[in-house]
């Protein structure tokens, strides 16, 4: 009987999953197109493309959030203008971004996972460990993975010249990622049942 029960729930949360991933997939969309910052020689630039990533993962936990992501890369890809500067097509695998975009779907995986985690055990200054979250997905996925495809595609003399082009991404990436946190933690906030659903969910 119990067993019943969870098929049928889990039938009955697959639409509203499925709206959550095409939703969120157009929130990263939509956030990469705002008025990109060139920086430097490596043509990557910033936007708010990893804020959109960081409030994927948050809100939506660790598998959705990789499908959202995951999804906004295989349209991109598929030749939709929706990487930073309208950009779009397998071409971008061959720039300097190539790192950071394949990066973003497990970036969404890591940080959701780990947010999950952080709504079923603490209790006080969640926002500050939802920064946590969004912020160490970033620099153990996405930074590393950005510097190793500007060092192949770029290309630069040493790893340590890709490394340096990576520096000025950090202090917006902690901007981005506080806002990212403020945001998930006033949404669960506001709508608790949202939060207590996630803790049975990696």
């Amino acid at each position: 009987m119990s067993s019943s029960v969870s098929v049928a729930a889990k039938r009955n949360t697959l639409p509203r999953d499925l709206a959550l991933v095409v939703v969120f997939a157009a929130v990263v969309a939509a956030l990469s197109l705002t008025p990109a910052i060139p920086v430097g020689g490596a043509g990557v630039p910033i936007t708010l493309q990893t804020l959109g990533i960081a409030i994927t993962g948050l809100l939506l936990g660790g598998w959705r959030g990789f499908t959202a992501v995951a999804l906004y890369v295989v349209l991109g890809l598929a030749g939709l203008p929706i990487f930073a500067n309208y950009s779009s097509g397998f071409g971008v695998l061959a720039g300097g971004s190539a790192g950071y975009l394949l990066a973003f779907p497990v970036a969404a995986l890591v940080s959701g996972s780990l947010a999950t985690l952080v709504l079923r055990k603490a209790r006080k200054l969640q926002a500050l460990w939802l920064f946590c979250c969004a912020f160490a997905s970033s620099i153990l996925i996405v930074h590393p993975a950005g510097i190793v495809g500007m060092k192949l595609n770029v290309p630069f003399d040493s790893w340590g010249a890709a490394f340096a082009a990576d520096l000025p991404f950090w202090p917006g990436d902690v901007i981005k990622c506080a806002l990212a946190a403020l945001i998930a933690a006033g949404v669960f906030k506001a709508f608790p049942a949202l939060a207590a659903r996630r803790t049975g969910d990696l």
